[in-house]
């Protein structure tokens, strides 16, 4: 709640300017906030005069307590004309499995789409207890409006104490719209995620451009719920012999209710190659790439060993590649079998995207850049030089 003293007010409107959602007015008494109010607290940071305090009346235990359970929301993709779990989902419910055994809780997930939904036992077998079966004709293709509508329903209905997102593009546009539904907080593309001695969830992420790692938790609201982007967690849950429970949800959902639909997909590019987060092999090159000639070596042996080629953010800023062959913070995150690194230095920002790498081989010109100390094998000198040289042996 804001609380507003009226004669400390001088009416300076600095609240006004500060307020990013447009909510506070001046009356002729004092400033006063509208339905738009979010209590985010810029206006009490500027208020010159100390006349706006926010007062949060503290969540009893037994309101929380009736929040429980991990859900995972699963994202799916079409292959072959049926709908199957993304690679994602897997990983979240390997991290959900052991979020939901610290606080001896079920792990759900749920699964939207129309008739042709398929794994469904896979994701028992993954560590889910329980699988929340949504199929509706307007659940064929993604849309926001539609998958909002039927999330926020079941959330608001089985009270889960967690909810875990894929940060992917469909995740990024659906977990934000759900907890501004429900009102409720959500940290986005997590690293890292873990229970603390009062079951709160603690959720790490990347601040500052990535120089600090940031550890948020949501106590004043249930659920707790935050993105994770592909390839953080690894998939190391696995039971055959685990059935998960799987419960059809009854949807009410009609045309009206979705303001937009998918008319036509385009690709906007020409690539033949594998996305990065699915590659076993990548080959990625840095900042002494700087033309498409130099690039050729590196392409060439990323199709030797079998793999895809990929950048660091210099490349894809100079056009050279395009923004889905990008590594690092404002790229993607991968966790390829073998990662060669060549001529990249190795800032946080593209670390954090990489450093899940199974197998890490660096070469650098600078013996003392930062890549080298994650590197399983580093080699100082030219990159082209070594990859020409890696070619011909290759070749030969």
């Amino acid at each position: 709640m804001m609380l507003i003293n009226r004669e400390k007010c001088n009416q300076c409107e600095l609240c006004i300017k500060s307020c990013p959602f447009g909510a506070m007015t001046i009356t002729e008494q004092s400033a006063q906030a509208g339905d738009e109010c979010t209590l985010c607290g810029c206006c009490v940071n500027v208020c010159p005069q100390g006349a706006i305090a926010i007062q949060r009346t503290p969540v009893s235990q037994k309101d929380l307590a009736r929040f429980c359970g991990v859900l995972v929301v699963a994202e799916c993709e079409e292959r072959q004309g049926l709908l199957h779990p993304k690679k994602v989902v897997y990983e979240l419910l390997s991290k959900g499995r052991e979020l939901a055994d610290k606080l001896g809780q079920t792990l759900m997930v749920i699964i939207m789409g129309d008739d042709r939904l398929a794994d469904l036992t896979k994701l028992g077998h993954h560590g889910a207890d329980r699988v929340l079966k949504c199929v509706h004709p307007l659940l064929k293709e993604f849309s926001t409006d539609g998958f909002t509508a039927v999330l926020s329903t079941v959330i608001a209905d089985i009270k889960p104490g967690v909810v875990l997102y894929g940060a992917t593009p469909n995740g990024r546009e659906l977990a934000p719209r759900v907890a501004a539904r429900l009102r409720l907080g959500l940290t986005a593309d997590c690293t890292g995620l873990d229970i603390d001695a009062e079951n709160q969830l603690v959720q790490t992420r990347p601040a500052f451009g990535g120089n600090i790692m940031a550890a948020i938790i949501a106590p004043r609201t249930r659920p707790q719920t935050a993105t994770v982007r592909p390839n953080v967690f690894p998939v190391n849950f696995y039971d055959a012999a685990k059935i998960a429970e799987i419960r059809e949800v009854s949807l009410v959902l009609n045309k009206s209710m979705i303001r937009t639909r998918i008319v036509q997909e385009v690709c906007l590019t020409e690539e033949q190659e594998p996305a990065l987060e699915e590659a076993r092999i990548i080959v990625a090159a840095g900042r002494g790439y700087q033309t498409q000639e130099n690039l050729s070596n590196a392409r060439r042996l990323a199709k030797k060993l079998g793999g895809v080629l990929a950048a660091s953010r210099p490349l894809v800023e100079d056009g050279l590649l395009p923004h889905t062959r990008q590594v690092g913070q404002s790229g993607n995150t991968i966790s390829p079998k073998l990662y060669i690194a060549l001529g990249i230095s190795g800032a946080v920002q593209h670390l954090v995207g990489m450093n899940g790498s199974q197998t890490i081989i660096a070469v650098n010109q600078d013996p003392k850049a930062p890549i080298f100390k994650i590197a399983d094998l580093g080699i100082v000198g030219d990159a082209d030089a070594v990859v020409k040289s890696l070619l011909t042996k290759l070749e030969n």
